[in-house]
């Protein structure tokens, strides 16, 4: 994934009730009640049947580091639906996010302004439009760039025009080298 659609699912992630199994036993058995059986997530895996079989038994125990990996990815991606809506529901209507960077941050303006490019620290409380631009384009599956692209124009709307109040030249921000980046809603 990308570092911004990571960061969106982290934030998502914050809203959990309960916490996701962490041995492979549970995490096995509660991809086969998702999905329905153990030959899909076998392919799922890419193990074989059997396998996924043992580990539902507690026959094996202790998954290879490459099988953990995707398995733990794949158990947090399907954890709690309904909790992780409920969250994407709430930033999309009323609360918003809050977006957390340290990146080089400037923009294109009239010349005569001070456009140079800079690393800034920046916290700032993003409208719930932008969150639901975010989580769209994130489910329909955008790329990292589209991404880093709505966050640079929900920084420019927010924190450089504040709302329409300043720097209304402004043309386009450039949100580029990004040290840090969380997300919460």
């Amino acid at each position: 994934m990308s570092l911004i659609g990571d960061g969106l699912e982290k934030a998502v992630q914050k809203a959990f009730t309960r916490p996701v199994p962490r041995s492979a036993g549970p995490q096995m058995r509660y991809l086969v009640k998702q999905l329905g059986g153990t030959r899909a997530v076998a392919q799922l895996l890419r193990v074989s049947q059997r396998t996924v079989e043992r580990y539902v038994r507690n026959q094996i125990r202790k998954p290879r580091p490459d099988l953990a990996v995707r398995l733990e990815r794949e158990v947090r991606k399907r954890w709690q639906p309904r909790v992780r809506a409920r969250a994407r529901a709430k930033a999309v209507s009323t609360g918003g996010m809050v977006i957390d960077t340290r990146a080089r941050m400037g923009y294109t303006a009239p010349i005569g302004s001070t456009d140079q490019d800079r690393i800034r620290h920046l916290t700032v409380a993003l409208p719930p439009h932008y969150a639901a631009r975010l989580f769209d384009a994130q489910e329909a599956g955008a790329s990292d760039a589209r991404l880093q692209e709505i966050a640079a124009e929900a920084l420019r709307d927010v924190y450089f025009q504040d709302g329409g109040r300043r720097a209304g030249s402004l043309e386009e921000v450039r949100f580029t080298d990004i040290e840090h980046l969380e997300f919460d809603l």
